[in-house]
């Protein structure tokens, strides 16, 4: 059996909730502990409801937990311990939550292995946010739980190289994000996206799909798409996603300079209006200041759409692949990149063909799971080495 535990974002998220899906589709037994931090259980419903395999996976949802530098409620801790004891292993994802801390105690105490997955929070441009507060954390609480950890399950090669400075001696596997095939094909037939918005007419457009925060780097894409724009009088730029506070920063420097009537901020998309939108966009842009592993360039490549992203979103296989182009972060080499995307239609055709193939050959959710599987049986089995 399989515990996973993951107090983030008032529920399971993304990846916890597929990769678990995926390994009970390999026959595994599969538990999630979260935290209905929200009191959105309708919601969180719903969102796991069309995962492939979901159904296979036992929801455990604990008690409204604390954060950083509070104590975890005893009914917590002793749920926790309760699931801990009837695995086999434990993964926990994320690192700056005493619910994770908590859960590797119990862990520890039980004798069970826990694996744990930072999911880029100990990159250093995420160390660097709330520095001191995290300093004085890491060396009182998290570091322990981190070395303690019988592997760490990093996303890329990078987020391996970048734990360096820490001086962690725990061993380390890759274990990228993927996607289910059956949750994008069949695609959407190209115009459904546009038939929702008929604001956007038949112009070709540009489709930003994230949170709106800071670290995902709208202020970059508003400055590139000044430039973009002034090439190409009929490009538009498509900004879907939560607001995370960067809203009205990106909004008053679209407002300034007279294009806001070809930028459409449509909210969130989900499900298959979220597909959609993929099939319909002539390009994905990303210019994020971190990323750990991101599911919306990879559902961007499943649908066949090129990619402009930065490269501190830690995907150097795009360009490998030649599904897209990685850049430095600026607003002229993203402007230059999506200008060369733009403009080329055969170019963006033979972009795209390569970004299907490589996700669907390298970056689904079973062949990830088998490989998590691997991980774990190594640990079980002890064939783990501390890195150097």
């Amino acid at each position: 059996m399989v515990a996973s535990m993951d107090p983030a974002f008032g529920g399971p998220p993304v990846v916890a909730s597929r990769l678990a899906a995926a390994q009970a589709g390999l026959g595994h037994q599969v538990a999630i502990a979260f935290q209905d931090s929200l009191g959105q259980a309708a919601a969180i419903d719903a969102s796991l409801r069309d995962i492939p395999g979901i159904d296979a996976v036992a929801m455990a949802p604990l008690p409204a937990g604390l954060r950083l530098g509070m104590m975890v409620p005893a009914a917590t801790a002793r749920l926790l311990g309760a699931g801990i004891a009837a695995a086999d292993i434990v993964h926990l994802h994320g690192v700056w939550d005493r619910v994770v801390w908590r859960a590797s105690i119990e862990a520890r105490r039980l004798g069970v292995p826990y694996i744990l997955a930072p999911h880029g929070m100990l990159d250093p441009w995420s160390l660097r946010q709330r520095w001191l507060k995290k300093k004085i954390a890491l060396m009182l609480t998290y570091r322990g739980m981190l070395e303690q950890a019988a592997c760490l399950h990093v996303l890329n090669a990078d987020e391996a190289r970048l734990l360096g400075p820490l001086g962690l001696r725990t061993p380390r596997r890759v274990l990228p994000n993927g996607v289910f095939p059956a949750e994008i094909e069949p695609l959407p037939p190209k115009g459904a996206f546009r038939a929702a918005h008929p604001e956007l007419e038949d112009q070709p457009f540009v489709l930003f799909l994230s949170r709106l925060h800071y670290k995902k780097g709208l202020d970059y894409l508003a400055d590139a798409f000044i430039i973009v724009a002034a090439n190409d009088p009929a490009i538009r730029l498509v900004v879907a996603g939560p607001d995370a506070g960067a809203r009205a920063d990106f909004e008053r420097r679209i407002t300034s300079t007279g294009l806001r009537d070809r930028v459409h901020i449509v909210g969130p998309l989900w499900g298959r209006q979220k597909i959609a939108a993929y099939v319909d966009a002539a390009c994905f842009c990303l210019p994020s200041r971190q990323e750990g592993f991101s599911m919306a360039i990879l559902e961007s490549l499943a649908c066949a759409t090129p990619v402009v992203i930065s490269d501190a979103c830690h995907f150097p296989e795009v360009a490998e692949a030649r599904a897209g182009d990685v850049v430095t972060l600026n607003a002229k080499a993203l402007a230059e990149a999506l200008v060369g995307v733009l403009t080329d239609p055969e170019r963006r055709a033979s972009m795209g063909e390569a970004g299907r193939s490589l996700v669907l050959s390298r970056f689904t959710w079973p062949a990830i799971a088998q490989r998590s599987i691997q991980v774990f049986e190594d640990v079980l089995q002890g064939r783990l080495q501390a890195t150097g």
